[in-house]
């Protein structure tokens, strides 16, 4: 990090809350020589703990009023206004994350359930560790009128408030109770915010009288500030000792991760495995780090993976992550890894990560650390046997995903396959396009089946997999990406838990291609529920029976009018061709449009031989159960106690 040294010390008289928008204003990142405005925006909902602190300095700073000073923005800090406070941390961390966490955006709340809506989104930005600065506003520091509106009182202390919730959420968190308290506060979120090793939410709780209190600051809190991304190089020793491991294994792959795309390491990762011959097996986040049709490419590993990957992964003896943590959906649960001489090489600049499945930890940047090993490792490649079985284990995929592309099971069955739907949807997507997915049983089709043909065309959110994602996520996705068609796609069960962003992107004429698939009920989780003898109970939307069960009709929501209600152009289909059609018109248009499809709930995916860990009951009187519960016994067998 640098910054302008000041000419001479001086101060500026300013609030809390026109402090922090000033500082905001002049804060930059820099990559390989690259520099950056590191806040894209501020998103915001304004509330009595916000309007007259926040809300006035993000006003003063738009009309760029003149404070006395004579100072002026380095960058403009634009204000949206969100309809959901949740929603607001998920566009930001859609924007982050399609900006490889090297930009981001600062979220604005009100006091309680302003601020309390916030932290499901601050659970899934730490997740997944994607930088967002988030400011819930809090009681009054002065408590001179506690307990104000909103207030969550506590007879064991006065200092608790509702913003206390934030800080197992956060990778960062200060509550500013006087103004001298900000600078540190500012300082320690943006060494957070831009360590690619910490990452994630970093929270600044502001009282809200202390937002509007005035303060005499140093006029070098306000000099642009640069924040150098750092790429920590790996140890020799390290590398060494890695190359060494691969030159002893019969069976190596790679397991791409997130670090991947977030280090620029794709042209790395591609080269490597080209000297190499080491094929590549891709967590969710990791999907695109190689196109899905590179010969060494396997695909989507774990639970939702490929025959392809899977059947490497099994026998596997030696695992390079690189920049995976590694969750139970890239393992199958501890059951992919079936060899039992399997070790494990970790490239991750985490600590935490690199050291998972008692591997070798290589402490390091992505990029860094793979242009080394492929050095220590000149003149090293698998046999041409084992590259020719890895092109060819990507074709006889292909060929499956083709297959479930194009059954022709709507023609048949008059609703179409949720699989056909993501067919025609690639059929229209161009590579640099970028698909969008957080929840339900989509983003697994989506894993295993889409073609991937750009780094940044697949963003699926699956470190939290969280319902009501996908339409904010996606905006952020655009905001952040403007050259690019987002396609969001989304069934009811999701649509419905945060359809109101719409109305965002229609006031900032943000374009979005919502594809909402309508299968009314649950699939995933009844599918799952299915699996584990529990008869698909409570995932369908449908009336209750005659017999008091959720058994009866189906309900007449209309989702499609829903959505044409807030705002956005919607298009109905209901064949393949008429689905096309849409999405070219929808690709075409400058504004959101959404298309609406009804779809089996029913529909299957492509099985690629993963299992997922979801306990099923000991003991039941259902038979349903007992079966499920021996099969489970099964699966739980094969699982491996990687530490």
């Amino acid at each position: 990090m640098s910054a302008e040294t000041p000419t001479a010390a001086s101060t500026v008289r300013l609030t809390v809350a026109q402090a922090v928008v000033r500082f905001l204003s002049c804060q930059f990142t820099e990559r390989d020589g690259q520099r950056q405005q590191f806040f894209g925006g501020v998103l915001g909902i304004f509330g009595h703990g916000n309007v007259a602190g926040v809300g006035q300095a993000l006003l003063e700073a738009e009309l760029e009023a003149d404070a006395g000073d004579g100072w002026k923005p380095a960058a403009q800090v634009p204000y949206i206004t969100g309809r959901n406070e949740q929603a607001m941390v998920h566009t930001a961390v859609g924007y982050a994350r399609q900006k490889d966490r090297l930009q981001t955006m600062a979220v604005t709340a009100s006091i309680g359930p302003g601020s309390s809506n916030m932290l499901t989104g601050a659970a899934l930005a730490t997740i997944n560790r994607i930088p967002v600065l988030l400011l819930p506003s809090d009681v009054f520091a002065t408590r001179v009128a506690s307990p104000v509106l909103q207030e969550l009182e506590q007879d064991y202390g006065y200092d608790v408030s509702v913003n206390d919730a934030f800080r197992p959420l956060s990778r960062f968190f200060d509550r500013v109770w006087r103004p001298e308290q900000l600078p540190a506060a500012l300082l320690g979120a943006m060494r957070v915010l831009t360590d690619p090793a910490q990452t994630g939410a970093a929270t600044i709780s502001l009282p809200q009288d202390v937002q509007a209190e005035a303060f005499d600051w140093p006029v070098e809190l306000f000099r642009e500030r640069t924040w150098r991304i750092v790429r920590p190089a790996p140890e020799k020793a390290l590398v060494e000792e890695a190359a060494a491991l691969v030159r002893a294994a019969k069976a190596p792959m790679v397991v791409a991760g997130g670090g991947v795309t977030y280090s620029g390491a794709d042209d790395a990762l591609r080269a490597f495995v080209e000297a190499t011959g080491i094929p590549v097996g891709q967590s969710q986040a990791g999907k695109g780090t190689l196109p899905y049709d590179h010969p060494l490419c396997l695909g989507a590993i774990g639970s939702t993976g490929t025959t392809a990957a899977n059947e490497i992964a099994a026998e596997a003896d030696l695992v390079i992550g690189i920049g995976t943590r590694y969750s139970d959906f890239t393992t199958a649960s501890r059951t992919a890894f079936q060899n039992p001489d399997v070790r494990f090489v970790n490239i991750n600049v985490a600590g935490l990560d690199s050291v998972k499945h008692a591997g070798l930890p290589v402490l390091a940047d992505a990029r860094e650390a793979l242009e080394a090993l492929g050095a220590a490792l000149e003149g090293f490649s698998t046999p041409d046997a084992y590259r020719e079985r890895a092109a060819r284990l990507n074709r006889e995929w292909d060929a499956v995903v083709d297959r479930y592309y194009n059954s022709g099971l709507g023609e048949r069955d008059g609703v179409l396959a949720q699989a056909e739907v993501l067919g025609a949807v690639d059929e229209v997507a161009e590579a640099r396009d970028v698909v969008v997915c957080a929840a339900g049983s989509l983003p697994g089709d989506l894993h295993c089946m889409w073609r991937t043909r750009d780094r940044k065309g697949y963003h699926v959110e699956y470190g939290y997999s969280c319902m009501g994602y996908e339409i904010p996520g996606g905006i952020g996705v655009r905001m952040a990406a403007p050259d690019r068609d987002v396609f969001i796609t989304v069934g009811d069960g999701s649509y419905l838990m945060m359809p109101t962003e719409l109305v965002t992107a229609v006031q900032e004429r943000v374009k979005v291609i919502v594809v909402l698939l309508q299968n009314h009920g649950f699939a995933s989780i009844g599918a799952l529920s299915e699996s584990r003898g529990s008869q698909r109970y409570g995932t369908k939307y449908r009336y209750r029976d005659e017999q008091g069960h959720l058994a009866g009709d189906k309900l007449p929501v209309d989702l499609a009018a829903n959505a044409e209600s807030l705002g956005v152009r919607v298009l109905r289909v209901t064949t393949r061709a008429e689905l096309v059609a849409a999405l070219r018109v929808a690709k075409a248009s400058e504004e959101s449009t959404v298309v609406h499809v009804e779809t089996d709930l029913y529909s299957e995916a492509p099985d690629g031989g993963g299992w997922w860990d979801v306990p099923v009951s000991e003991v039941s009187h259902l038979a349903s159960t007992q079966t499920a519960r021996a099969e489970y016994e099964v699966h739980k067998a094969r699982q491996r106690p990687l530490l």
